[in-house]
């Protein structure tokens, strides 16, 4: 059951500990059999697994992984004896790619349809099925497969085939994939694509080697006939992959190439220009979106195009262009925000309105501006919703959700972050509440977070906005004067609390600090036989982290705005973001050229709102917050 308690009050319930049970040694020692692929120490350590164990199914599915020649009965069974788990879901897909590399299209088309997440593999081996038994009454979706840029399952070549020799993707068609592929810079799919095309009408490979090697020499010499599409698209390749490095080379090699393009092919080259002048925030990317016209070919360009506007206060445009975009990507909240934005700047306020309003309760970033522009009269009081302690323990008593605990206490964190995903993927906003408690008690707090996250009527913004280490938070806040909600609306974004997360890249900790960058803080603060794995420690690494939040912030002119971006993407490109005038900062960041700064900036400032109201702060708007980004 549920309760509506006040915004400040946590529940404070005991966790159940959880003891080790028999068996937990040896579902270690199989796990690790079956990830170094050693079928005989599978086996063995299976057999001191009980019958019992809630992590039998996960045994029983790595010594089927690792068998080779299982019979489709064997497989069978054990799916009906584990009905709607991640392991039957995680079997089954491997066993119907069996089934397509096999060409059994009978038994495929029975099973095919109780997988929950088919990949583009199965996607394919599915149309095959359909097209063996004659049932062609989705050649459309799979013809629309064929249109990326991005390289596909080998197991989708035949279907193509079968497609191109039935004329349904024709040699315009390929020319259109070969150059979403160039435009990806994926030069192997674009070679594998133009084998589709007539011998005489292909690449050549020598020349898009070179265009990708070295585009400036290829397009100063002579080595092009314009007279062959095939030598244009290298050529618009060429200047894509020129532009990429600057602007002011790729323009003259435009200007000597520009009557050899027809028009659809000059519109391609100046969007594609455009485009990468936009992300270094070059004036003239501007004019020459202009040159480019109805050229542009995806939302992506667009949405450029938008970000150059913005930066130039040209608000007729960025509402032009917004509203020019495909119906999917105008949809999303930062193009109804700016869409509303550029309609109350041009006048039309009474149509910004509505706009506003239908994104003002939504609970992200793009909503706090938007109920902002509202005004005061339209917030809402934040009510969370509570869950009691049956509810929790109900969910704990879920088979899926007993996997998940034990695969974490296990120390097994990847597949405790499937099992658990998988098992509340269809959970109602009551259930997704009562796990989120649950895994807060366990202190599995990027699941909490994440679970909380997933509600759609029902939310509890303290499991959202979860705030553990705070003494040590707060004390390095206050030697360091920061301000507590963004750091903590920092650290949720960069590692949602899990104090051994690691990044790809080796960043570590609650703050997650940069071997190097960690270093350099402790020969700052006179710290003697510094070892970065001490960024492992809770103390150490806040304590790390506030000080160089303070060093970038103290470096860009006490900007919050700049300093998360510099957190985040280096000190030196958030300041070579910033323009000549001061910029209102939601325009810098909507501007960030990457998509993954430029989201992260977004987060932690609205997360900082959350938390300011968390820690009882004065209330200040997220506006306000942002502020305005100085001049360089």
């Amino acid at each position: 059951m549920f309760r509506i308690i006040g915004f400040f009050l946590l529940a404070m319930l005991p966790v159940t500990p959880v003891w080790a049970a028999p068996g937990d040694d040896a579902v270690l020692q199989a796990q690790q059999a079956f990830a170094a692929r050693k079928l005989a120490d599978l086996e063995r350590a299976a057999r001191n697994v009980p019958d019992d164990h809630v992590l039998s199914p996960y045994v029983e599915y790595w010594r089927l992984a690792l068998t080779s020649g299982v019979g489709d009965a064997r497989i069978a069974d054990f799916l009906a004896r584990y009905p709607g788990s991640r392991v039957a879901e995680a079997l089954r897909a491997d066993w119907l790619k069996s089934l397509g590399t096999r060409e059994a299209w009978p038994a495929y088309l029975a099973e095919y349809p109780r997988l929950a997440k088919p990949d583009a593999a199965h996607q394919c081996y599915a149309y095959r099925a359909e097209w063996a038994r004659g049932d062609r009454s989705r050649q459309r979706e799979a013809v629309a497969m064929w249109f990326t840029g991005r390289d596909l399952p080998s197991a989708c070549a035949p279907l193509f085939a079968q497609l191109i020799e039935a004329g349904l993707i024709s040699e315009e068609d390929v020319w259109r994939r070969l150059r979403l592929a160039l435009e990806a810079g994926n030069l192997g799919v674009a070679r594998a694509v133009a084998n589709a095309l007539p011998a005489a009408q292909r690449p050549p490979a020598p020349l898009l080697e070179q265009a990708s090697r070295d585009p400036a020499r290829l397009l100063s010499a002579d080595s092009l006939d314009p007279g062959q599409r095939s030598h244009r698209e290298i050529a618009l390749y060429a200047l894509d992959q020129l532009a990429k490095r600057g602007t002011a080379q790729a323009e003259q090699a435009m200007q000597k190439r520009a009557a050899q393009f027809n028009p659809e092919e000059l519109g391609t080259a100046w969007a594609r220009l455009a485009t990468w002048a936009a992300r270094r925030h070059e004036p003239v990317a501007l004019p020459w979106f202009q040159r480019a016209g109805g050229a542009l070919t995806n939302d992506f360009q667009r949405e450029w195009w938008v970000r150059a506007a913005l930066r130039a206060g040209d608000w007729q445009t960025v509402q032009r262009v917004i509203e020019s975009m495909s119906d999917a990507v105008r949809e999303q909240p930062a193009w109804r925000y700016w869409r509303a934005r550029a309609l109350q700047a041009n006048g039309q306020r009474a149509a910004s309105s509505p706009l506003f309003l239908a994104l003002a309760r939504e609970h992200h970033y793009y909503g706090q501006l938007a109920q902002e522009e509202l005004g005061a009269v339209m917030q809402a009081p934040v009510i969370n919703i509570k869950t009691g302690g049956d509810d929790v323990a109900a969910i704990a008593r879920q088979p899926g959700i007993a996997r998940a605990q034990t695969l974490y206490e296990l120390g097994l964190r990847g597949d405790a972050n499937q099992e658990w995903n998988w098992t509340i993927r269809a959970f109602s906003d009551a259930q997704l509440l009562a796990a989120a408690e649950l895994a807060r008690r366990m202190e599995w707090y990027d699941r909490a977070i994440n679970t909380a996250e997933r509600t759609r009527e029902l939310h509890d913004f303290e499991l959202r906005f979860l705030a553990p280490y705070r003494e040590l938070a707060q004390k390095a806040a206050r030697e360091h004067a920061l301000d507590e909600a963004w750091m903590f609306g920092l650290m949720r974004q960069e590692s949602r609390f899990v104090n051994v997360a690691r990044s790809g890249v080796g960043a570590s900790g609650l703050m997650q600090i940069m071997p190097a960058t960690a270093s350099w803080i402790a020969q700052r603060l006179g710290i003697k036989g510094f070892h970065p794995r001490e960024m492992q420690d809770p103390a150490k690494n806040i304590q790390f982290g506030a000080y160089y939040l303070k060093h970038v912030q103290t470096s860009l002119d006490g900007s919050a705005v700049l300093a998360t971006a510099a957190y985040n993407a280096g000190p030196g490109r958030a300041q070579r973001w910033r323009d000549i005038r001061p910029m209102e900062a939601a325009v810098y960041i909507e501007s960030i050229p990457f998509a993954e700064t430029r989201d992260y900036v977004k987060k932690v400032m609205s997360n900082a709102i959350y938390y300011a109201a968390r820690f009882g702060q004065p209330s200040v708007l997220l506006t306000d917050r942002l502020g305005t980004v100085p001049p360089r």
